[in-house]
């Protein structure tokens, strides 16, 4: 089989309904209103690394500290309302990135009406990818949350070389738009032609063993050629490939024996 007939097929494989409950994505699912499905997106795409199960875990329960419904809440909380998050952490993620993120939210949605104008605002037609969309989001998420600098860390920018998973990731959720239902597509500013691969571990896996991928960096270049690479098959879609590219991952771990 050739390679861009493997990668179709199993993005088509793992482009459904089905593996939506397993997924972080599960929790803007749980809504409807663009600006909920836009903040609970970023709150489990800011949150996805370590077990997928506490990840979902953890970004419901941050959601309901925000009363279920975050559009809301972001808009009309007062301080005493933060209390509830003094004791939420994950993983790294502390209290006071909490603290960060719901300031954040607030200070922009005061003064404009989807995070799809902030991504947006920077893309140009000389722009082959979002790279100026993240650089962009990251210096406005410090100056609106009024973060402490440990705070950037949850908030990656191809300025500090990171590949940027978790940023890519809602961005494919809020911009890929097709029939399967998975990803929202509710972002029409920015052309999924722009996306690039979430980059992780397992990712790379899998692109380094289909020898997509040459440079041994782990960074913002490395994410750059394999989007890149997988741009050729379907340029104007190149982030269905990380159905592939998951979808391979887990079909690896079942034949050595390792489940999901």
């Amino acid at each position: 089989m050739k390679l861009k007939e493997e990668l179709d097929y199993f993005a088509d494989l793992y482009n459904c309904r089905d593996f939506i409950a397993e997924d972080p994505i599960s929790v803007p699912h749980r809504f409807s209103r663009k600006q909920d499905i836009e903040i609970s997106g970023l709150i489990a795409a800011t949150l996805a690394w370590g077990q997928r199960k506490t990840i979902i875990k953890n970004a419901n329960r941050f959601v309901a500290l925000m009363g279920d419904s975050p559009y809301d809440f972001a808009l009309n909380h007062q301080e005493k309302d933060r209390k509830v998050f003094l004791d939420f952490k994950h993983r790294t993620f502390q209290p006071m990135d909490a603290l960060a993120f719901l300031n954040f939210f607030q200070n922009f949605y005061r003064t404009h009406e989807s995070l799809e104008d902030l991504f947006a605002f920077p893309i140009s037609e000389e722009d082959a990818t979002v790279e100026n969309s993240l650089i962009y989001f990251h210096r406005k998420f410090m100056e609106l949350s009024e973060a402490a600098i440990r705070t950037r860390k949850h908030v990656a920018s191809p300025e500090r070389k990171s590949t940027c998973k978790r940023l890519n990731m809602f961005l494919r959720w809020m911009v890929r738009r097709d029939d399967s239902g998975v990803d929202f597509g509710i972002w029409r500013k920015i052309s999924p032609s722009l996306l690039c691969i979430p980059f992780d571990v397992h990712v790379e896996r899998i692109a380094r063993k289909l020898q997509l991928v040459s440079r041994k960096q782990r960074d913002w270049k490395t994410t750059l050629e394999l989007t890149a690479r997988l741009r050729k098959f379907d340029p104007e879609d190149p982030a269905k490939y990380d159905f592939a590219l998951f979808g391979m991952s887990l079909a690896e771990k079942a034949l050595l024996g390792g489940g999901k």
